[in-house]
């Protein structure tokens, strides 16, 4: 009875101890630490481990070969830095290199596991992997867009519509602009839709829309506007463990995501939206953007509904125009690519912009569409940027798409 006393006493202690470092912040090492020249210094501590290195976007990339498709492709892979071991068992890397103002997802591979930074409280989620995040903003500089300063900030709230396609209600994230619930003034809408994988909580968290819009518009570089954050993946009531599905992994592979079905829903969302905010219902009150399958969904969504939006914006868009789409449960919204184009553009719509990564494996697919738009003498913008198929480049096409809207 007097062991059995020791080793509960003994129990209670160490979860004692256990709580009270999780409540006092856990272990003093620090990481990562942004240094006075502009270094970053990675800390993880792992006494027994043999090996440990960090991989994150923040390094020069390396060349991968993985096949996809019966096709062999190349893509830019984050780079590595191996980190050496000191007292305590704390290993140590520091960036050879000044980091340059932007944000950044890293991992550690301790053994070859990738783990997160224990000591680094701020993780995005990427379907199902989990990232630390290293923000290094400055002043002047685009990153200094997502960093969150004392300027009046945007509303940002969870809303179930009911999808009569779907057959069941699902969420969005929208944010109001500050201002939005002490005024009576209508604002345009900005429709923002995610890649494949992705959520209603893609671009808020791995995009920092909500920041970039909270100071492009504190900046005056944008007008105040509602913006829409839509779930791409219509067979899903919402974001992993906010819906009724459980404990389930997110995957990519998830059905009716590029077969017409959210497109053909999509008139839902738009009529929800003007049912329940103060918007400028018509055609030069909306826009829409979207990232990889994202984009693929604007442009059908643009094309299918020429009097609906005023603004296009596609990301690295997953162009598609071909066989696989037509033969599809909705081949109509893939029918007549060229005819619907042709009819887009007699609208005369504001703006159709598009930005890639010089490195995209999607770069081929979107140079011909705008060889077809230069053949026909249709108006874009373009931006072409460095890297590949990546969230940095889909923040910069977000500053640079929202301060030209609703002019």
């Amino acid at each position: 009875m007097k062991k059995l006393f020791i080793v509960m006493a003994a129990l209670a202690i160490g979860l004692s101890a256990n709580a009270q470092q999780a409540l006092w912040g856990g272990p003093s090492v620090e990481s990562p630490v942004i240094n006075a020249d502009g270094t970053v210094t990675f800390r993880f501590q792992a006494p027994k481990a043999v090996k440990v290195e960090v991989t994150g976007d923040f390094l020069p990339t390396q060349k991968m070969e993985v096949e996809f498709g019966g096709n062999k492709m190349t893509y830019d892979a984050p780079g590595v830095g191996v980190l050496k071991e000191g007292k305590g068992g704390v290993w140590e890397y520091t960036t050879p290199f000044v980091v340059a103002p932007d944000m950044y997802n890293y991992t550690f591979r301790v053994d070859g596991v990738s783990q997160i930074d224990p000591h680094n409280m701020w993780v995005n989620r990427d379907v199902a992997s989990l990232t630390s995040v290293l923000l290094v903003p400055a002043p002047g500089e685009r990153s200094d867009l997502y960093a969150i300063h004392k300027v009046p900030h945007g509303t940002v709230s969870k809303v179930w519509y009911p999808s009569a396609t779907a057959g069941f209600d699902r969420r969005l994230t929208v944010y109001t602009p500050a201002g939005y619930e002490t005024s009576k003034a209508k604002y345009p809408v900005l429709y923002v839709l995610h890649g494949i994988g992705g959520d209603e909580d893609a671009w808020v968290t791995q995009g920092r829309a909500t920041q970039i819009l909270d100071n492009l518009i504190a900046r005056g570089e944008a007008k105040p506007m509602i913006v829409v954050f839509t779930n791409g993946n219509i067979a899903c009531e919402a974001a992993p463990l906010e819906n009724a599905d459980g404990y389930v992994n997110p995957t990519m592979s998830l059905p009716k995501t590029m077969e017409g079905t959210f497109e053909s829903a999509f008139p839902e969302i738009v009529k929800f939206i003007d049912s329940r905010y103060r918007t400028i219902a018509k055609k030069q009150g909306r826009a829409i953007c979207g990232l990889s399958m994202g984009g693929f969904h604007t442009l059908y969504t643009t094309l299918n509904n020429p009097d609906m939006f005023n603004y296009s914006g596609m990301f690295s868009a997953a162009i598609g125009t071909g066989s696989e789409q037509a033969a599809s449960g909705h081949p109509e919204i893939y029918q007549d690519f060229d005819g619907k184009l042709a009819k887009y553009f007699a609208k005369k719509p504001a703006l159709l912009w598009i930005g890639i990564g010089k490195t995209d494996f999607l770069i081929q697919s979107n140079n011909e569409f705008r060889a077809k738009l230069d053949a026909a003498g249709y108006p874009y913008k373009y931006m072409e940027t460095d890297g590949g198929h990546i969230w940095k480049n889909w923040r910069i096409y977000l500053t640079e798409f929202v301060p030209l809207l609703f002019k």
